[in-house]
């Protein structure tokens, strides 16, 4: 199915039809900083074109509050046709954040049920930020991630990110495998995550 162009009051075409390219699946994982911005990347690119995309982050950490946080989210709101969720706890999971291991897990599901709805919603673009982890970790059964990458609309590209270990419940049913490798990292030194490059 493709999406047929939107038009604003006036009957102005504002966003075009889904590009037939559009449909893959692709993974970002592994053990290096870049997976969210490369999604991200992807994300403002289709926006900048007038396709519709949505982000949905599963877990996110770095600041002390949301409110404090987000450039992406600011940066988000400037565009149109971009939208986004985060619907994981925030923190990091497995973390001395203080948050509680049901909760996050409780989260995690609902984020990869709300996944599910918006398939229905138009977009050409969906972005799983950090559900790899949530599935690597447990927080969501991988076999639930299959099911959704296998069920997903033919013409909705799906992102999928996070985690350092190689998701092999769902590599094999990707058109895009990416590992993400850390030769050095700011971390090792004691440097945390810094406000414009981390969030």
């Amino acid at each position: 199915m493709t999406h047929d162009t939107k038009s604003d009051d006036s009957g102005t075409d504002i966003r075009p039809a889904t590009p037939e390219e559009f449909g893959l699946v692709q993974v970002w994982w592994g053990d290096g900083k870049g997976k969210t911005t490369a999604a991200l990347g992807m994300g403002f690119r289709a926006a900048g074109h007038g396709y519709r995309v949505h982000l949905l982050q599963f877990m996110k950490g770095g600041a002390g509050t949301v409110e404090d946080a987000r450039g992406e989210y600011a940066a988000i709101e400037a565009l149109p046709t971009f939208t986004y969720e985060r619907t994981g706890e925030y923190g990091w999971h497995g973390f001395s954040d203080g948050s509680d291991d049901d909760d996050h897990a409780a989260k995690a599901r609902a984020a990869l049920a709300r996944a599910r709805e918006a398939f229905d919603e138009g977009y050409d673009m969906l972005v799983l930020d950090e559900v790899l982890y949530a599935a690597n970790r447990g927080l969501v059964d991988p076999e639930d991630v299959v099911d959704l990458v296998e069920s997903k609309p033919d013409d909705l590209e799906l992102v999928l990110t996070g985690g350092h270990d190689r998701p092999e419940y769902v590599t094999d049913r990707a058109d895009l495998v990416t590992n993400v490798r850390k030769e050095v990292h700011p971390i090792e030194a004691g440097q945390g995550a810094r406000k414009g490059t981390e969030y």
